[in-house]
């Protein structure tokens, strides 16, 4: 991970020697790993400002659930939601701020209160006005891969190869990326685990990392309270994800990740700091 750099609004962030915690905020009422704890928007922005001081570098605010099955709401709705938290959050806070959305309405409304990354499970494919806003705006732009939609996604996902048709995804976007004029210094890659995989498709992801670098850019990648995690381990509990979480955060920075997106920040950026310590031993 030599010299790799991730352009977010004025800041370049080396992510050659340390990777970033990214903490989930759901703004919803509906979500798989919170059941809308953090609904309301002072419980949110309660939320925000702990994972900050645990250690998250970035906050990725989201209003519109993307569970399997999940409705979708009107851009509308999902301002009212996100829209007060990120104010709030934004001068209360020194950690970056992501908008996980889909929508290029949703995305410009929050990047004006103050968020400074896109964070776009369709990756840039939902709404056309995305990519050309994001460029726009000069905003980071993460580009996950999901087959199908949150409606759709866990019915029947096939690949005949998962690992190459995710780096294939990942160029063409890239390539879409860049006509639409967003710096190519601010892009990063999501291979959207469990989004339209199945357990073994996370896992060939998971441990093909290095196949999915693709023009040397930061790779983000969401682990955290899945439920392959609970297929794995035979459980249906939502707390015995926390252990493999973590177990992963501390493997997939070893093995490439530079964005580790979680729930638990204090348990994953303790699990990150001692695997970076470890990593600068290494001879």
């Amino acid at each position: 991970m030599s010299g790799m750099l991730w352009q977010i609004a004025d800041h370049a962030i080396d992510l050659s020697q340390h990777s970033l915690i990214m903490g989930v905020l759901n703004v919803t009422p509906d979500s798989f790993s919170d059941g809308g704890e953090f609904f309301a928007t002072e419980n949110a922005v309660e939320h925000g400002v702990r994972m900050t001081a645990e250690g998250a570098q970035i906050i990725d605010v989201g209003g519109q659930s993307t569970r399997p099955g999940a409705e979708p709401i009107s851009a509308e709705e999902e301002l009212g939601r996100v829209l007060p938290v990120i104010a709030k959050l934004r001068r209360s806070v020194s950690a970056l701020i992501s908008i996980d959305t889909t929508k290029a309405a949703v995305a410009r409304g929050a990047l004006e209160a103050g968020a400074s990354i896109i964070n776009d499970i369709s990756g840039g494919r939902a709404d056309p006005k995305m990519m050309t806003l994001a460029a726009e705006k000069k905003a980071a732009f993460i580009i996950m891969h999901m087959q199908g939609s949150p409606q759709t996604m866990q019915t029947d996902p096939h690949y005949d190869d998962v690992v190459g048709e995710v780096a294939d995804f990942f160029r063409q976007q890239y390539g879409r990326a860049l006509e639409c004029g967003i710096d190519s210094m601010a892009i990063a890659f999501d291979p959207g685990i469990g989004f339209g995989k199945t357990v073994e498709h996370n896992l060939a992801l998971l441990a093909n990392l290095s196949r999915l670098h693709v023009h040397d850019r930061p790779i983000v990648v969401g682990v955290s309270r899945k439920s392959s995690l609970g297929k794995m381990i035979g459980s249906t509990e939502m707390s015995d994800r926390l252990a493999p979480t973590i177990a992963l955060t501390a493997l997939l920075r070893e093995r490439g990740a530079n964005v580790l997106r979680v729930h638990d920040v204090k348990e994953n950026v303790a699990a990150l700091r001692v695997t970076e310590r470890l990593l600068e031993a290494a001879p």
